[in-house]
Parts: C-alpha cells; structure tokens; sequence
C-alpha cells in the first residue's frame, strides 16, 4: 500500500503508534515525528527523510532504509533486525539499545551514532 503524503501526515497525526508494516513509504518525508513504537516491519523507506524522528522501540525489522535520511534521528530501542540501510545517512542518530542484528549498513554514514 502507497500512501500520499497527506495520507501519510494524517496517519501519523493520529493517536497511537502508526501500523505501517509493509507499506511503501519510499521518499516519505517523516522528519522530526514521532512514531514511537511504529510498526513499519518491511516498508519500503528507501529515500525517505526521517532526519530528526522519534522512533524509539519502533519495528523496522526488514525494512528498507536505502539512502534514507535519519540524521538525528532517536531509534534507541528499535528493531532493525534485518534491515536495509544501504547508504543510508544516519549522522548523530541514537541507536542505544536497538536490536541491529543483520542490518546492511554498507557505505552508511554513522558519525557520531550513539550506540
């Protein structure tokens, strides 16, 4: 499922976490939200600007994060358990206590993650 961004902004403005979980969310732009506890277990996240989120112990499990921004992003406590984040630009991000288990963090730019 694909969603516009008025879809997306509208969704997120709700109540309780987002249940995105296999949704197209490529080129979204979600900065400075929060979306704690999100469910988005396999969307598709590739280029979406996520610089300044609040996903804390957000499901990203097999979600793809190629070329994403997450700068600043907090996802202390998130699952990225098998997930994509090729290229992926994740400078000062919080990763404390995320479960990182099998995530491609192939050519990521990571300065300054807190882990």
């Amino acid at each position: 499922m694909q969603f516009t961004q008025q879809e997306l902004d509208n969704l997120i403005g709700q109540p309780g976490s987002p249940q995105l979980s296999g949704c197209d969310l490529s080129g979204a732009r979600i900065s400075g939200r929060h979306m704690i506890g999100a469910d988005m277990s396999g969307a598709n996240l590739t280029s979406a600007s996520l610089d300044g989120a609040y996903l804390k112990n957000a499901n990203l499990s097999g979600a793809d994060l190629t070329s994403a921004n997450l700068t600043n992003a907090d996802l202390s406590g998130a699952n990225l358990s098998n997930a994509k984040l090729i290229n992926a630009r994740l400078v000062r991000a919080n990763l404390k206590g995320a479960n990182l288990d099998n995530a491609d963090f192939t050519g990521a730019d990571m300065l300054g993650v807190e882990r």
